[in-house]
């Protein structure tokens, strides 16, 4: 059994991470940190865990030596603290925005900030077991992409990858409330949010650069709120290199996933669920990636869906220590997702 704790248990993230692994046959969940509910017992901030754990949120201050340390804790606050986290456990995974990006002078100009710990951004592994997965079996420093950025990187990676686009591609990516996390804002409340698809960054979202970085594509996002809790989806419309149809585009997704559990291509001609749709991946860890080529028109829509808390955030990362620990990969992640939801 390995010993795991998960810093900033409290949140969505956090919450999901210990759903996961309070159920997962190969790990022992050791410890749970928040400032704010030191010494409550984790199923009083998380009730879906009513019965499954007796284990009470602790500071901090008082973790102890780990076998692996998941983080999800803010950005800027993880690379504060990265130095002290990686003094707790051999391994750690990442869900911050912090160790995503390569690149000190692309992380200030998206976040706002300086990196406070750029010498240690090359040593980490992005946490995308489908592009990853080699370098994840001897990893021992491994971030996790951002929910939106890793429906988009699934869904360009492959074709990018082919030479079958070309141009700028632009994503509109629409997420459920939940991506904003557990603490309310006015953009949160239910009077603001219900009824609503409300554009809150109409470009340079920092996911965007986790695309770029990825696919080597130019890459130009808007983001929006729509009237759901979970949730991801993006609309990648792209124009195709000469030449490219529908079967190449196919083609590409099939190779790059025919033998990924996580992932399936979901480009039908006909039916109600005929492309990629996150209300029926509540829960589950799977991205569904389809497409759509206009007739007659060198532009092609394509679209990928998750689970933002799951796929998205938490499920990527025990997938990820899955790998890390030489365990079989959907190990605590057979949940399927429910129809109807």
């Amino acid at each position: 059994m390995m010993r795991v704790a998960v810093v900033g248990g409290a949140g969505y993230i956090g919450g999901e991470l210990l759903r996961l692994l309070v159920g997962h046959p190969e790990v022992e969940l050791a410890a749970a940190t928040s400032r704010s509910f030191a010494g409550r017992a984790v199923a009083g901030v998380h009730p879906n865990l009513r019965g499954r754990t007796e284990l009470r949120f602790c500071e901090p201050a008082a973790l102890g030596e780990y076998d692996l340390l998941f983080l999800a804790a803010p950005h800027r606050e993880t690379m504060r603290r990265m130095p002290e986290f990686l003094g707790h456990a051999k391994t750690v995974i990442d869900l911050s925005g912090d160790f995503r990006l390569r690149s000190p002078e692309v992380y200030a100009d998206y976040y706002g900030v300086p990196h406070e710990a750029a010498d240690l951004l090359d040593s980490f592994t992005p946490g995308l077991p489908e592009f990853h997965r080699e370098e994840l079996r001897t990893a021992d420093r491994i971030s996790v992409p951002g929910c939106m950025a890793t429906a988009g990187i699934l869904t360009l990676a492959p074709v990018a990858r082919a030479g079958l686009v070309e141009g700028e591609v632009t994503v509109d990516a629409r997420t459920g409330s939940s991506g904003s996390g557990a603490t309310a804002g006015p953009g949160n409340l239910h009077a603001e949010r219900s009824g609503a698809l409300r554009v809150f960054a109409p470009n340079r979202h920092r996911h965007e650069a986790e695309m770029a970085q990825a696919t080597g594509l130019t890459v130009r996002m808007t983001a929006s709120g729509v009237e759901a809790v979970r949730g991801v989806q993006v609309l990648c419309r792209v124009r195709l290199a000469d030449g490219v149809d529908e079967r190449a585009l196919r083609a590409a997704y099939r190779t790059s996933y025919q033998h990924e559990p996580f992932v399936r291509i979901v480009a039908e001609r006909r039916g109600l669920h005929r492309f990629p749709d996150p209300k029926i991946l509540s829960g589950s860890n799977f991205c569904d990636v389809g497409f759509s080529v206009e007739t007659g028109s060198p532009h092609a829509l394509l679209i990928g869906a998750l689970d933002n808390l799951v796929k998205g955030g938490a499920g990527n990362a025990v997938q990820a220590m899955n790998i890390r620990c030489g365990l079989p990969e959907h190990l605590g992640l057979e949940f399927t997702g429910l129809h109807p939801n």
